[in-house]
């Protein structure tokens, strides 16, 4: 599905990957350069590992039970779970040169770079042997569906959207007390209001594509997931 993915970020956004040298696990990359996503070219992309990989978005809100869906649907259709946020958060604490601008972007409840975010996934695809990916909380945007579509030269083949009423986010986030730092009423309602104007348009997008599937967010965790073991048994390229 993944053709090729582009070489043209900027020079601190490489892979440090040699140019033209051959990737992990039949990727093959070049390296990034200058310029933005919008320039990557067809002859730039990165090949997929397998023939028939599947890529899901999940989407939904801070607080909709998009992580605890996705450990369900690694266990049950062996999907690889990538999530955005962690793969942020991680890269935030780390001693690499996005950390700092990372934790001063989540703090402010602002969208991370798409090209920073975009780098993280596609370092975590060409990794291991998986060609399953659920990829969690990412696109936020319509910028960032858009760089990530350019980059990779492809779409999800099918998207899940966890809808759950505002109220119920804000409840789940302030009692998970897991000691993040976006975890407070004032990054939380920043986050929501970032989520319906930013998020919602991606949401529609791919309704208007026939790739959205919506599921009830509202209910026990089995309650949930019952829907989306349906959404799993309609997509014939998965089971």
């Amino acid at each position: 599905m993944l053709r090729r993915a582009t070489a043209t970020l900027k020079s601190t956004l490489s892979l440090h990957i040699t140019k033209e040298g051959s990737g992990h696990n039949g990727y093959r990359f070049h390296r990034f350069t200058s310029g933005s996503p919008s320039q990557f070219q067809e002859k730039d992309r990165v090949c997929p590992k397998h023939k028939d990989t599947i890529i899901a978005f999940v989407l939904g809100g801070p607080g909709s039970g998009k992580g605890t869906q996705c450990e369900k649907i690694v266990e049950t259709f062996g999907f690889k779970h990538l999530s955005a946020g962690d793969l942020l958060r991680k890269e935030m604490v780390s001693d690499s040169e996005y950390g700092s601008m990372i934790l001063d972007t989540i703090k402010e409840g602002r969208i991370v770079p798409s090209a920073v975010t975009v780098k993280l996934i596609l370092r975590e695809l060409a990794s291991g042997d998986s060609h399953k990916f659920l990829i969690d909380g990412f696109p936020r945007s319509e910028e960032n569906r858009i760089a990530f579509e350019r980059i990779t030269g492809s779409e999800p083949n099918f998207v899940l959207f966890f809808d759950c009423p505002e109220e119920e986010m804000v409840k789940r986030v302030l009692s998970r007390n897991q000691g993040r730092i976006d975890d407070n009423i004032d990054t939380m309602k920043k986050r929501l209001k970032i989520f319906e104007a930013l998020n919602l348009p991606v949401v529609d997008y791919y309704a208007k594509k026939g790739k959205l599937h919506k599921i009830n967010a509202v209910g026990t965790e089995d309650e949930v997931f019952e829907q989306v073991r349906r959404v799993f048994a309609q997509v014939s390229t998965v089971t």
